[in-house]
């Protein structure tokens, strides 16, 4: 059974905070040694095994440029961000602005490790990392009361890409990656919330629109993964993935008509009742990247939970899911970077929502 978290909001906070500085001393390092950089490494240095041995994972350490997983460091970026925003609401200065250097140190180490450039091969990364720079120049906004170059040059230049990644083939919305042969929700969804925020909202519209039409499954109340050009039409991906529900979830949100609050809703209604166990804990993917599918979600049912706008019920289901999924997480030590800054990102969905509650 998962552990209910125990105690009040400064003892999930404290649990996010444990896991981000588990995270920084695991996995990250400076780039190259290179003063002004951080990047995080896919496995931790050294994972301790149950006989108090250690094992050391050379994979990540061995040489700088043995694995690359962008879309990590931009999750990993959105953490550190996260943590930045929890101090800075307690009144703690000093520390966020630690967390902002090391947000600006972090997004610096991106491009330089990425040859030298933002724009990747796949337009679910480059959207990842576009909102993780938004919310990076908003931060810096908050902190310092100025603005942020390197970040506004990402939104930019990344935003151009997202642009460039559209087009009236099946009728609209964004290819997965630079080989055009497939349109999914990964990418459609958080390039959606990514226009959203930065005031496209016409683009954002026409993007969930498209999802809605083709990769929402009414039978499910849950959106598929994708649609694949053939030789004549396309095939249909049918998986289903938890943080496709979210970054859905996120874009309604940020979008905000009373149609796509409902539709937030009946998400909600779906992914509690198809996408948890009878304890409200989220389905994991395990794996590289399927370490992550359940943080993404919760950190937008985090913010559901937190709006208003949703009837009540929806957002107690919100809330549900995250706390419970917390709990699961409590005495896991992840070997890999995903999974640990799944574990902390959950952490700090869940004391958001516990914030929100003592408030």
């Amino acid at each position: 059974m998962p552990r209910e978290p125990e105690g009040t909001m400064e003892s999930m906070q404290e649990l996010a905070h444990q896991a981000a500085i588990d995270t920084h001393q695991r996995f990250g390092r400076r780039l190259l040694r290179l003063p002004g950089t951080w990047i995080g490494q896919s496995y931790s240095r050294a994972h301790r095994l149950r006989d108090g041995s250690l094992l050391s994972d050379l994979n990540g350490c061995a040489h700088p440029f043995s694995e690359w997983n962008y879309w990590w460091q931009a999750h990993y970026l959105d953490a550190i961000i996260d943590d930045g925003h929890s101090y800075l609401a307690a009144g703690d200065a000093e520390s966020a602005r630690a967390e902002l250097a090391r947000a600006n140190h972090l997004l610096r180490g991106i491009r330089i490790r990425n040859f030298g450039m933002l724009p990747n091969y796949f337009f679910d990364d480059m959207a990842w990392l576009a909102l993780a720079s938004g919310r990076l120049a908003q931060f810096t906004l908050a902190v310092r009361g100025e603005g942020n170059h390197a970040a506004q040059t990402a939104m930019r230049v990344l935003g151009e890409q997202l642009q460039a990644g559209m087009d009236e083939v099946l009728g609209g919305g964004l290819y997965w990656s630079k080989k055009r042969d497939f349109k999914n929700t990964p990418a459609n969804a958080p390039a959606a919330l990514f226009f959203g925020r930065t005031g496209q909202k016409d683009t954002a519209r026409q993007v969930l629109q498209w999802l809605e039409k083709n990769l929402f499954s009414a039978e499910r109340g849950l959106y598929l993964d994708g649609l694949r050009l053939a030789s004549q039409g396309h095939t249909v991906e049918p998986a289903i993935y938890t943080y496709n529900q979210g970054t859905v979830l996120g874009a309604l949100l940020e979008l905000g008509e009373p149609a796509d609050l409902a539709h937030a809703q009946v998400l909600i209604d779906a992914t509690t009742h198809s996408l948890s166990s009878a304890a409200r804990v989220l389905a994991f993917n395990r794996g590289g990247d399927g370490n992550l599918f359940a943080g993404i979600l919760c950190r937008y049912l985090a913010l559901a939970a937190k709006d208003h706008r949703l009837e009540a019920p929806s957002r107690e289901q919100a809330r549900q899911l995250v706390t419970a999924t917390a709990g699961h997480l409590i005495d896991q030590e992840p070997r890999r970077l995903s999974a640990a800054v799944q574990r902390w990102m959950i952490f700090a969905a869940a004391a958001q929502i516990e914030l929100e509650a003592g408030e």
